[in-house]
Order: structure tokens, then C-alpha cells, then sequence
């Protein structure tokens, strides 16, 4: 019985560390279809769960329908939009719902809905 639960114990430990990485992961925007996106992104522990947070420095040119969303390798993946952008400009912070895995992503994308089409998109690391 003790071991089981010292087993336990260090499953549950690994995990939280594993989640907490998360927290602290950033990466730099490039533009993608013709459009100009800059600035920083990160990911942030928000209270329980965890958050996107785009930098002082973000800018996106403009686009019609642009919404914050997660991606893998350079690809977007759909049903991961988390968000409606809120300004073109500067720091903003976007929630992750719990059952988005933030850790199964690579990219945090802009993405243009309407049109099915990356805005921007920045690597983590």
C-alpha cells in the first residue's frame, strides 16, 4: 500500500512539474499572408489554469475576424481558438480554456476565421 501510493505520489508530482513547464514558454511573431505581426508571446499560469499573453510590443496590421489560437510544427489545428483578438496593438491576455492542453502545442497562431488563413504565428520555446 505504500508504495502504491508513494508511486502515486511521484505520478502526480511529475505531472505538475510537467504543467507548470508550460508556464513561462514565449516566442517571437512573424506575419504570414502578406500580413505584418510582431511582438512577443507567452504562456502564463493564470490562477488554476494557464493563459496567452501577447507582449506590449504585439502589432498586427489589421484583418478581418482575427482570433488567437494554438497550433503544431507550423501547422494551425483547428478547434483550438481561444479568443477574439481584442486590440491590434499591445499587451492582452487570453485565457486557456481546461480542455485545451497547452502543452500538446508548439505555436501560438493569429488566425483570420473568416477566411481560414494564419495572420501570424510564433514558435515557443
Amino acid at each position: 500500500m505504500i508504495r502504491k501510493t508513494l508511486i502515486l505520489a511521484t505520478l502526480a508530482a511529475s505531472i505538475a512539474t510537467a504543467a507548470l513547464a508550460d508556464a513561462g514558454r514565449q516566442g517571437q511573431f512573424t506575419g504570414a499572408s502578406n500580413h505584418v505581426t510582431t511582438g512577443m508571446v507567452e504562456i502564463i499560469k493564470d490562477g488554476d489554469g494557464y493563459a496567452v499573453k501577447l507582449g506590449p510590443n504585439f502589432s498586427l496590421d489589421g484583418a478581418p475576424d482575427p482570433k488567437v489560437g494554438f497550433g503544431r510544427n507550423g501547422t494551425f489545428v483547428d478547434g483550438t481558438l481561444i479568443g477574439k483578438l481584442q486590440s491590434l496593438n499591445g499587451e492582452q491576455v487570453y485565457r486557456i480554456p481546461a480542455g485545451i492542453d497547452v502543452s500538446s502545442f508548439t505555436d501560438v497562431f493569429i488566425w483570420c476565421e473568416q477566411f481560414s488563413v494564419p495572420l501570424g504565428s510564433a514558435s515557443l520555446r
